[in-house]
């Protein structure tokens, strides 16, 4: 599932909304992006913590050359899945209903507010004339 997916997977949840399941995943993403880079970490109950690690520099080998290198220390994120992810991959606890999406308002409502609208007078639209471009004359 890629973050496009994910969204039109929550839209129900925001009443058909797009916009609003976008507007709330960017948030959560800058939520947790911004912790992890300050350093503290997100721990999502039931889901896992999003941790900031120091790598160490170290040596390595190019693969192509076989010749030793040496790599830069680095800061990476690491996830580690909490005991009912876990459990819940393995198939060891079965997973509850899916949440359903709020109810949404009644079509006979809906009518009635229609019906209290004023209704607008449209003008016609005004006709556009295109008269054909004049041929530009060749000189011999």
């Amino acid at each position: 599932m890629n973050k496009g997916q994910f969204i039109a997977y929550l839209a129900p949840q925001f009443g058909d909304s797009k916009k609003e399941a976008a507007r709330a995943v960017e948030v959560v993403f800058d939520a947790i992006i911004r912790n992890i880079s300050k350093g503290d970490d997100v721990m999502i109950n039931d889901f896992g913590k999003f941790k900031k690690v120091d790598r160490p520099a170290r040596k390595g080998r190019n693969p192509f050359t076989g010749e030793s290198i040496q790599i830069k220390a680095s800061k990476k994120v690491r996830f580690l899945p909490a005991k009912g992810l876990k459990e819940v991959i393995s198939g060891a606890r079965k997973l509850g209903a899916a949440p359903t999406p709020p109810a949404k308002a009644s079509p006979a409502k809906a009518v009635k507010k229609a019906g209290k609208a004023k209704k607008v007078a449209r003008k016609p639209a005004k006709k556009v004339s295109r008269k054909p471009a004049k041929k530009a004359k060749r000189r011999k």
